[in-house]
């Protein structure tokens, strides 16, 4: 039985905590591995948290007028975007550290190896705004259909083309491959 399946049987029982439970462990590894791809290993943890409980109060009213995969990516997306957009994260002055805090810094700062092809995909990726971020991720990674990933970027109700974002993502194929020719990943 798929998840869907499983979700939409236990939510018509009333079984809203197993439902979310079975939602959440079932969807929850690819969930978390786009946040991280999308804003970093350390900060995706707080904000799977953020879409855990996003998920846990909004699943009583889902109607699965989409999948209950692309639903919970949308809310990843949000979450995301959230979290991206929170004041904090835009302040321009540093906070003041602690003379221990600096000292770990640059110890971790000179102790890193140097980056490989990998670290030099992922610093292509981060140059990518989170919405190309995403669409690459949910795409190609996540392996989401078109009409997921149209759900999911859809924004306060606004439908998204499956058509438009095939295109879309065709010139940031393009774009990627440039990229990658810069940074002589390519030939």
């Amino acid at each position: 039985m798929s998840p869907d399946d499983q979700v939409a049987a236990l939510l018509q029982r009333g079984e809203v905590d197993a439902a979310a439970t079975v939602a959440l462990e079932s969807l929850g590894p690819g969930l978390l591995g786009y946040l991280a791809s999308l804003i970093g290993e350390n900060d995706a943890r707080d904000v799977f948290s953020v879409l855990a409980e996003d998920a846990w109060r909004g699943l009583p009213s889902f109607r699965f007028e989409c999948s209950l995969r692309a639903w919970l990516f949308r809310l990843a997306w949000h979450a995301a975007s959230r979290f991206l957009r929170d004041p904090w994260r835009r302040r321009v002055e540093p906070l003041p550290s602690s003379a221990a805090s600096r000292l770990a810094g640059s110890i971790a700062g000179a102790s890193q190896l140097p980056g490989g092809r990998r670290d030099t995909l992922r610093a292509l990726r981060q140059r990518l705004t989170p919405e190309e971020q995403t669409l690459l991720v949910l795409r190609v990674d996540r392996e989401l259909e078109w009409n997921e990933v149209a759900e999911v970027l859809a924004g306060s109700g606004e439908p998204v083309s499956p058509a438009a974002l095939r295109k879309r993502f065709e010139r940031l194929k393009e774009r990627l491959a440039g990229l990658a020719r810069e940074e002589g990943l390519l030939e």
